[in-house]
This record gives structure tokens, sequence and C-alpha cells, in this order.
């Protein structure tokens, strides 16, 4: 049973993901979207392994073909394109939430976890960004990001200490 309700929430938080990267405001050239909250929250609520399979799952379908990253977009070229880092930043992001937070006390220790996962996403993005765009990519593809990063990571602390009061989001 244990091995179901795995399977099943990877496959839930996929999905989130692809519904929050539907949720963006459009930007050039990354645009600002609430799939790093659905990357993070896959990490704290289900853990490293989870997180990151369920992460891995979701950039898997993109690759695909389905239509579930920003904007409805899919196929390999996303993973050569502006916003390749970042994606490439989301699976190692959810583990490392996962493992962060189930480390850390209290609800400021959490949301500072949070908050590095966010900038390391941030920080990977703008390395990958910066091949095409030089320093031009800080602006473009890290500092707008910043405040939101910052108010995602609470909102994740606090849907992650709701799911894991459940038993089917306590890590295993």
């Amino acid at each position: 049973m244990r091995v179901l309700t795995s399977a099943a929430l990877i496959v839930v938080f996929a999905g989130l993901a692809a519904v929050c990267a539907r949720i963006n405001v459009p930007m050039v050239p990354v645009p600002m979207t609430m799939q790093t909250f659905a990357v993070l929250l896959a990490g704290a609520a289900l853990g490293p392994w989870r997180g990151g399979v369920a992460v891995l799952l979701y950039l898997a379908l993109g690759a695909a073909g389905l239509p579930v990253l920003s904007d409805g977009a899919s196929g390999l070229e996303h993973f050569t394109g502006p916003t390749a880092g970042y994606l490439f930043a989301f699976p190692v992001a959810a583990a490392l939430a996962g493992a962060l937070y189930q480390r850390a006390r209290g609800v400021a220790a959490r949301v500072g976890l949070l908050l590095a996962a966010h900038l390391l996403i941030l920080a990977v993005g703008t390395a990958w960004l910066a091949t095409a765009m030089g320093v031009a990519a800080i602006a473009a593809g890290f500092t707008p990001f910043l405040i939101g990063a910052l108010v995602k990571s609470g909102l994740v602390a606090a849907c992650a200490a709701a799911l894991r009061r459940l038993t089917a989001f306590r890590p295993g």
C-alpha cells in the first residue's frame, strides 16, 4: 500500500507542477511562474526522494511533449533554451528542500532553508542564462524573482507543515 500511495503522490505533485506552470507573469526571457512553489513543496511535503522523483516526472512529461511547462510549452528545446538552467535545477532543489525541511526546526529556519533552495534554482538558471546574455542575466533572470522567492518560500513552509500532519505525506 505504501508503494501505491507514494506513486500516487508523485503523480499528483508532478501534476501540481504542471498546473503551477500555468500561473505566470509573462516576462522575457524568463517568465515568473509558480513552478518553484510546486517544486519545493514536492520536496518539503514528500521528502527528498519522492519530491525529487515527482519533479523528474514533471520534467520528463514536458520533454516528452506534454504541454506542462510554463505557458503550456513542451519539448526538448526548452531544455536547451533560456530557461534550461532553471529546469535542470528543479529536481536538485526539490531533493534539497526535502532534506533540509526534515532537519529544520521552527518556521523561520524552514522559510530560510526553502529560500536557499529557491536561490539555488535562481543561481543555476541565471548562470545558464548568462551563457547567452552575459552579466545582463542577473537583471533578467535573478533580481526580479527575489521577492517572489521569499513569498513562495513562506507559502511552501506553511503548506508543507499542514500536509506533513497527514500520514501519507510523512517521508518514507
